[in-house]
This record gives structure tokens, sequence and C-alpha cells, in this order.
């Protein structure tokens, strides 16, 4: 039996999972900003894009990823700052909201709206017409064929076999 060193033991498994975690960490931070700026630099209008074309910064992020060249700059340089306009209507969709609550919307509900009604008379009347053609031309074939079977008696069958 070892003998105690006045200290809690402690599981040998826990302090092998911290040094995983904080070995491989750095790595996973920059793997992250990696990905972000690709993202970033994939998704970002051309026209917001400053210096050098977009197809070239999304190379240099790619490429100088791993050693935080190319993400660092395309966030120093490469991407436009938010402009006053961006500011105003907000980054994201809540913002935006916020920003345009009093705007009433001009949409009206489609039973309300007297052209989409009209629109669907128009198409029930439309498909009523077709439905009466295809019916009358079933009965003119039904009728063809009682004709036929009617006229021709047993030649019909002997004649198949």
């Amino acid at each position: 039996m070892p003998p105690s060193s006045g200290r809690p033991a402690r599981p040998a498994g826990s302090v092998g999972v911290v040094l995983v975690v904080l070995r491989y960490l750095p790595f996973l931070l920059v793997l992250a900003l990696w990905i972000y700026a690709f993202i970033d630099c994939l998704l970002t209008p051309e026209e917001e894009v400053r210096h050098i074309p977009k197809p070239a910064w999304v190379l240099i992020v790619l490429f100088f990823g791993q050693v935080l060249i190319g993400p660092i700059a395309w966030f120093a340089v490469g991407r436009a700052r938010r402009t006053h306009q961006a500011r105003r209507y907000g980054s994201t969709p809540s913002e935006w909201h916020r920003n345009h609550r009093g705007v009433p919307a001009p949409q009206k509900a489609p039973d309300d709206d007297p052209e989409f009604l009209r629109s669907l008379r128009e198409d029930n009347r439309r498909d009523e017409s077709l439905l009466k053609d295809w019916e009358a031309d079933l009965r003119r074939r039904e009728e063809e064929l009682r004709r036929r079977g009617s006229g021709t008696g047993g030649e019909g069958d002997a004649s198949r076999g």
C-alpha cells in the first residue's frame, strides 16, 4: 500500500483529460476561427469586399488559415466595416423588426382580396368546363364501344384467338 501524501486522491483519468483538452484547445480555436472566416468570406457580397477581388480573399483565407494570417487579414482588411445603414436597419432579423414595427403590412388575406377570389372563380369555371368535356368524351367512347360490341357479335372474339 503506497504511503499517503496528505492530498486527496484524484482519479487517474481526470488529469489526462484536462491535459488532452489543453493540448488541443488552441488547435480547435484556430480551426473555429478559420471556418468562421471562410464562411463569412463566402457569404459576404462582392460589393462589400475591399482591396482585392473576393475569389482571391477566399483563397487567402483558405490557404493561410492554419497560421491565422488569412482569417486575421480578412477581418482586418478585406471585409468592409459596418456602415451607418447596416446599423440603422440592424444586422439580425430581430433588430430589423424592432426598427420597422410601425410600418403597416400592405398584404391582404386571400379571402379579403377581390382579385384573388375572382381568379378562383375563373379557375373553377375553366375546370368545370374541362370536366364536362371529359365526361362528354367518355360518354361518346362508351357509346362507341357498346355499338362495336353489339354489331360484331361473336366475330370479335374469334378473330382475337
